[in-house]
Formats: C-alpha cells, structure tokens, sequence
C-alpha cells in the first residue's frame, strides 16, 4: 500500500468517479430480478448519512415491492402524462410505465414541519416569509443530497436507475399518499427507483467543465439569455433528455 497520502486520495476520488460516471438513468428493466433485502439497506445506509441542514436529517424513505402498489403508482404518472399532453406542453415525456416493472422502487418523502429548525422567525411576518422560503430551499437541498447519496450507492452495486420528480402537485399527493400510508403532514418528494437495465443504458451529455466552473467571479461567457435558453429548450432538450450523447449534434 501507497504511503504517500495524495496518491491515496486520488485513488479514492478515482474509484469515486468510477461509481458518478456510470451512474446511468435507465426507464426498462429488467422485470424478473428480485432486489435482495441487504441492498435496499445499504443504499439506504448511504442515504442515511447525508448532509443536513440543522442536522435535521428531515427526509424518510418508503421501500414498496408489492406489484400492485407499483403499478398504481406508475398508473398515477401515466395519467398525468396524458394531462400534460393535453396542455401542448412540448415536453418530452417518458414512458412512465416502466415504473410497474422497477425491481427496486424507494420512495422519498420530507416533513416540511422541518423548516422551523432553519433561521426562521415564526411570526408571520414579512421578513418571515422570505426566512421560510430559504428555509424550504434548505430542506429539499438537504433531501436531495441524501437521496444523491442513495443514487451513487445503487450505481455502486452496479444498478442502473431512475430519478423520478414532478409529483409536487396537490394531486399527486392526493393519489399517492392513500396508497402509502403517508400522513398528511409528510410530503412525497421524488420515487427512485433502480435494477438492471433491460437493454444497454447510455450516457447523456454533459457539459464541459469551463462551462460550469467560475473562478473568483462569473463569467459571463457561460450565462444565457432567456431568449438562448428558450432556443435550446427548442433545439436540444429532447435530444439531450432521451439520447445517447455520442449522438447529440
């Protein structure tokens, strides 16, 4: 074994990297593998230790492997699909029935009780209301980060998986809460769900680190007008969504 520390820490942030490049989103799985009870609590034990606002640490996580729960759920999204549809959104939307045949699904869930642990006022006050925004901002931050945690553990156990969100509507509350036993003072966030791909996943394109990276100031070089933004929600959207990078123009 290496003595020399920055060698070791490059061979962690390697093996890291090793685990972030191949988390890969896939919407088909393969609908006759059957999760084992130990992965579910080692991903979860990765989600567990996330970071938190407060250390509140405000977020729960509900396991559903019964068929039929599975398959209310993704009958929920594929009728909101239709509805968005209907609407002429243009948005490229999946094939939520794919949720039905997810080996794994998990389930995120947040108490926004949680906020009043945050730098808020609680007088209803205006300057209160702007403290409980940053203090939702917070909780979802913190939600998210475990929930990444959770995400890289499945890819670490060579799953591929799918990021569920869009279900912060009243209706998706309305329908998916009966279904789980969630109490109405708790909020379904996001589904996660992971296995093995039914076909070969793909990497979707990034962008260049320089576009993203600022140093000491922004550079104005990587910031978009809404008129550029709106150009590429036309252009590129549903190329980068659902297509394999090396096919992006």
């Amino acid at each position: 074994m290496s003595t020399d520390p920055e060698f070791d820490r490059r061979q962690r942030y390697d093996a890291l990297m090793d685990v972030v490049r191949g988390r890969m989103t896939t919407r088909q799985f393969d609908p006759n593998y059957v999760v084992p009870k130990e992965h579910y609590e080692l991903i979860l034990e990765a989600a567990r230790h996330a970071p938190s606002g407060a250390n509140a640490q405000p977020w729960h996580y509900i396991v559903v492997t019964k068929p039929e729960l599975k398959k209310a759920i993704a009958d929920y999204f594929v009728d909101e699909a239709r509805a968005r549809a209907k609407l002429r959104m243009k948005f490229p939307t999946p094939n939520y029935r794919g949720l039905e045949t997810a080996p794994g699904m998990i389930v995120v869930a947040s108490d926004f009780r949680w906020t009043r642990a945050f730098p808020v006022l609680l007088d209803d006050s205006e300057l209160d209301r702007k403290y409980r925004e940053n203090a939702e901002r917070i909780l979802l931050q913190s939600v998210a980060a475990s929930t990444m945690s959770a995400h890289l553990a499945a890819a670490a156990l060579g799953y591929n998986v799918w990021w569920v969100t869009a279900i912060g509507q009243d209706d998706a509350q309305k329908a998916l809460k009966p279904l789980l036993g969630v109490p109405e003072e708790i909020s379904v966030i996001d589904i996660f769900c992971f296995g093995p791909a039914a076909k070969p996943p793909y990497k979707r394109w990034k962008k260049e680190l320089h576009q993203i990276m600022n140093w000491d100031r922004f550079d104005m070089e990587n910031y978009m007008s809404v008129e550029q933004i709106d150009a590429w929600i036309r252009e590129k959207r549903s190329q980068v969504m659902y297509r394999d990078e090396s096919k992006v123009d």
